[in-house]
């Protein structure tokens, strides 16, 4: 379990390379910069960041494949998990839905800033996004998980993977789903949260 800011920055740093660290470490700038104009996250959490945000972030990809692909995420208000994925990983395709045009409009430049020529912003609501197969499904605090799956199922297929963060509602949550979609997912604990939730799963949830 992480429990300071030196711990979480490590932890990032060993799921990427140099190149990845030092765009992690221009994000947090960016971050703490553009909060001073947009409310992007709670002023509190600054002190914070990294493993509130970052670290957090990074643990979805602990069992993804590098060739799983495109990530799709959901409602990334902030770039989280998206961004991070993307600075991670600058080879895989990454498609941030972001319908704030404050928000989208500044995920646009931190991505350009950051080199991240893959990352694509969908500076709209997610029913006017074109439809395509993800690889990989990501969302935090978006909604829940009956709703986001009625939302996003049309992206999804047989082998699309989820890692959905849902903190400590995580197994209430999928305990309401219907039993044939709640037997695709578990849950597995946050890296950053002892009390917080990943629900993980594979496939098409249609029924839910």
């Amino acid at each position: 379990m992480l429990q300071n800011e030196e711990q979480a920055r490590t932890f990032c740093a060993e799921s990427t390379d140099a190149a990845g660290s030092a765009r992690l470490e221009r994000l947090a700038t960016l971050v703490v910069e553009e909060n001073m104009r947009q409310n992007l996250i709670a002023k509190a959490s600054e002190n914070s960041l990294w493993l509130r945000h970052l670290a957090d972030s990074a643990q979805l990809l602990r069992g993804v494949s590098r060739e799983t692909g495109p990530w799709l995420d959901l409602g990334t208000g902030a770039g989280f998990p998206g961004l991070v994925i993307a600075a991670m990983q600058p080879e895989r395709e990454v498609v941030l839905v972001e319908s704030r045009k404050k928000r989208a409009d500044w995920l646009v430049r931190a991505a350009a800033e950051l080199g991240l020529v893959r990352c694509r912003i969908e500076g709209r609501r997610l029913e006017h996004v074109e439809t395509f197969a993800a690889g990989v499904i990501s969302a935090r605090a978006f909604a829940p998980l009956g709703k986001l799956f009625a939302l996003s199922a049309r992206f999804s297929t047989q082998d699309t993977l989820w890692v959905l963060p849902k903190g400590r509602s995580a197994v209430q949550e999928v305990a309401s789903l219907p039993a044939e979609v709640a037997s695709m997912f578990h849950v597995e604990h946050s890296v950053t949260d002892p009390d917080a939730g990943i629900v993980i799963g594979k496939g098409r949830p249609t029924s839910a």
